[in-house]
């Protein structure tokens, strides 16, 4: 465990989850975030606060990031009171924000300038793990650099996966996700045709959980169906992640098919599901 102070910069759902860990952990922590509620919980179980990123590099070696997207990472690292300004030579930073692979690379070639080292580590996982500290999380990066962060990735993560060079985090994440949204463009067209044709929710739930169609997908949305937390037949899906979110994993599979001219019939009629639902126009 690092015994010198820590960074976190972003203390929305998830940044407050994982600081909160590594806190607990007895990682002595210094934690920033542009809305000043959000470092109260922090600031109450004795994390110190600073005034903006650039104090805040001054003072750490070790400096995670959880934003909301690349542009947010771009204002924290590179603005007039950014990390780069006040952060001291050899500074490591992990960034934990989903972004586009290409994003990662530019901040690692842009960092190298002043001397700072920068890895991708995007997560996985609901909220709930988050808090527990269960996340799955893929390290891109220099090998050496994973090793050396382990020991906090590992109070912050349960499955902790080295993928490679930076961005292969950002890589790795965007084909989980969409798998992922694979499986629930089916849940949302299978689900309703299949309680009009005449099944009950509750003989769905049953065999769907159980059965070869079993999927992360259907064991957490099929529940949410039968007690309407989350209601696909009244068309109500303001109770779970927004499909907005998930766009920019689409956008970095596109990118990396496009770049290896590969076809993917399947990921693309799921796509064209996606865009019909956000209103998005097309491949980026």
């Amino acid at each position: 465990m690092e015994n010198s102070h820590v960074g976190f910069i972003g203390l929305g759902r998830m940044g407050e989850a994982l600081a909160a860990n590594l806190h607990a952990a007895s990682v002595p922590l210094f934690v920033f975030d542009a809305r000043e509620e959000a470092v109260e919980p922090l600031l109450t179980c004795g994390a110190a606060i600073v005034r903006n990123p650039a104090e805040l590099a001054e003072k750490v070696k070790l400096l995670f990031l959880c934003l909301p997207f690349a542009p947010e990472v771009g204002e924290v690292l590179f603005s007039k009171n950014g990390v780069a300004t006040g952060g001291q030579p050899d500074l490591s930073i992990v960034d934990t924000t989903t972004t586009y692979c290409s994003d990662a690379s530019y901040f690692q070639d842009r960092l190298k300038k002043f001397s700072m080292k920068y890895s991708d580590c995007p997560v996985s996982g609901m909220s709930f793990r988050a808090e527990n500290g269960t996340l799955t999380m893929m390290f891109g990066g220099n090998n050496g650099a994973f090793e050396c962060k382990r020991p906090c990735l590992d109070v912050m993560g349960e499955f902790i996966v080295y993928c490679g060079e930076c961005g292969t985090g950002q890589m790795m994440k965007a084909f989980n996700k969409v798998i992922y949204d694979i499986n629930i463009a089916g849940v949302c067209e299978i689900l309703p045709m299949a309680i009009k044709a005449g099944l009950k929710p509750e003989t769905l739930e049953r065999v769907l959980t159980t059965a070869s169609a079993r999927s992360f997908a259907y064991e957490h949305f099929v529940p949410r169906l039968l007690d309407r937390r989350f209601d696909i037949l009244d068309r109500r899906f303001d109770t779970d992640f927004a499909i907005e979110d998930a766009y920019k994993d689409i956008i970095n599979v596109q990118q990396i098919t496009t770049r290896l001219n590969a076809s993917m019939p399947v990921v693309n009629a799921m796509v064209k599901v996606y865009e019909k639902s956000t209103g998005y126009g097309g491949s980026t």
